[in-house]
């Protein structure tokens, strides 16, 4: 049962003088603050904070988060986005206290210990890839597009070569035109095919010497392996230019096949979705970027590279590449992510990463086929990682994507990702990722069948279970409240109430 006190709202639980803590009177002498802070800079009157005990704390954050999904809790069948188990001996080796409690700050020598485990993830990384050269400093899978691309204007402009065009497929990821709008180049959107891959004759029409790079996902995002991916590259180099292998879905191919194998110039990684640490809602991401060697004096630094100093001893040091674009985010990039996918890729191995990839694409087609008799699936009876299934024929019927996910909800399962990409109408994209069983898919897709055989106004106004049916996401997104506090609730620190309590001696 659900704790309904605790789920108020914390200004609602706030009590006048009830602490968490409470510290013995001072008995330093304390300057008056207005000799410390100008006027201008003081607050006018005090913040009105809720005032609460410790227990009061608790109890309304772990409601709250009893009220959530999680990888931990749910399954999270989202399409391009990997939400798979976090294995938790990763969460506690990267909490070790030599790793966790480093100070940025620190001198390189130091911490010869970490920076010996980023140099080992920088060359796993570039092995896995089949591209050399790595860095591991930008934050995230769309940083990482953007570090790409600014490493590949500067290679360009060392050339001197003025290219100021990327070309992407219709089913590319949104960051994709994004990433490259902000590095200053004109996007060129490829026209969908029907077959979901690459148009290869819609490329061959928009090349020239205006190209600079060819951003491509795969796996795509429609769930094929661009099986032209080879000659797409080829026509691209021809022309001069780079192509990207925007990595999101390497959870398909990890020990199978490598972007820098099959026409690739640079690519980035999803740590946090490929090698499983925790994200989502904005949460920490890491997105390392690998290039073939004629980019790597180009790359965002720093990097780590390994060297022997006058008694042979090995050394680690941290250097910026000879025509580095310059550093996008503070440190070293988010460490512990890269902890984490660190210790996933040491606890796998090479045949590790292989079955991976093996057991993902077994679980998407085993899905795949147990719902293609319900929902239209475009693009064939195969797929790779994931799949996207249409729900155009049940719309006619009055359901709708959306009410299917909202549905869904009440059974238990997250959502699906719907209504994308774009190129497939009322789209509810799937990836079951590798640590699902066969038993939770069988009860998702019965699930499914259910909600599909259901009163469709039932459907149409699901959820039913949650606290929230159907927000107004719109308005949500244009006039969020971000703050709530009733004028009535006032912090006094100054006239705390008086106390009998007795206090030990020996505090």
């Amino acid at each position: 049962m659900e704790n309904r006190i605790a789920l108020q709202l914390l200004q609602e639980l706030s009590v006048t003088g009830r602490r968490a803590t409470c510290f013995p009177a001072e008995d330093i002498p304390t300057d008056d603050i207005a000799s410390l802070l100008p006027e201008e800079h003081r607050a006018s009157q005090k913040l009105k904070l809720p005032e609460l005990a410790e227990g009061d704390i608790v109890r309304h954050y772990v409601s709250l988060s009893q009220r959530n999904m999680s990888v931990d809790t749910h399954f999270y069948p989202l399409g391009s986005c990997t939400m798979k188990y976090n294995p938790k001996r990763h969460e506690r080796w990267a909490g070790l206290n030599g790793l966790i409690n480093v100070h940025p700050y620190a001198d390189g020598a130091d911490i010869q210990g970490l920076l010996g485990i980023l140099y080992e993830m920088q060359d796993m990384l570039a092995e896995i890839s089949g591209l050399p050269s790595v860095s591991l400093h930008p934050a995230a899978g769309a940083q990482g597009e953007f570090a790409a691309l600014l490493t590949a204007s500067a290679y360009f402009a060392d050339r001197g070569q003025d290219r100021k065009t990327v070309i992407f497929p219709a089913s590319a990821h949104g960051t994709n035109p994004a990433s490259a709008s902000m590095a200053g180049y004109k996007c060129i959107q490829l026209k969908p095919s029907k077959t979901g891959l690459v148009n290869l004759e819609d490329l061959k029409q928009h090349l020239s010497n205006e190209v600079a790079v060819f951003m491509v996902t795969n796996p795509n995002t429609i769930g094929l392996f661009e099986f032209d991916i080879v000659e797409a590259s080829r026509l691209v180099h021809e022309a001069g230019g780079l192509v990207y292998i925007d990595g999101a879905n390497m959870n398909a191919i990890l020990g199978k096949t490598r972007p820098g194998d099959f026409g690739g110039d640079m690519m980035h990684y999803n740590v946090h979705k490929t090698f499983t640490g925790p994200h989502g809602a904005g949460g920490p991401g890491a997105g390392p970027i690998a290039v073939r060697d004629f980019l790597a004096d180009y790359l965002p630094g720093p990097v780590i590279v390994k060297e022997n100093d006058a008694e042979g001893n090995t050394v680690y040091r941290l250097t910026n590449p000879p025509k580095s674009v310059g550093q996008l985010r503070s440190f070293l990039g988010n460490i512990g992510i890269l902890l984490r996918g660190y210790f996933y890729i040491r606890t796998l191995g090479g045949p590790g990463l292989r079955e991976v990839s093996e057991y993902a694409v077994l679980n998407a087609n085993y899905l795949l086929a147990l719902l293609k008799d319900v929902l239209d699936v475009p693009n064939g009876d195969r797929c790779m990682h994931e799949f996207v299934a249409s729900a155009s024929a049940l719309k006619k019927q009055g359901i709708t994507a959306m009410d299917i996910a909202k549905r869904l909800l009440d059974y238990g399962f997250h959502a699906p990702t719907v209504y994308f990409p774009l190129v497939i109408p009322e789209a509810m994209m799937m990836e079951p990722t590798e640590t699902e069983s066969k038993q939770t898919l069988d009860q998702f897709a019965a699930t499914f069948k259910k909600i599909i055989a259901e009163d469709p106004e039932k459907v149409q106004s699901a959820p039913h279970s949650t606290p929230v049916c159907r927000p107004d996401e719109v308005k949500a997104a244009r006039e969020p409240i971000l703050t709530y506090c009733p004028c009535d609730v006032q912090l006094d620190l100054e006239n705390k109430p008086a106390t009998t309590e007795v206090v030990p001696s020996f505090i």
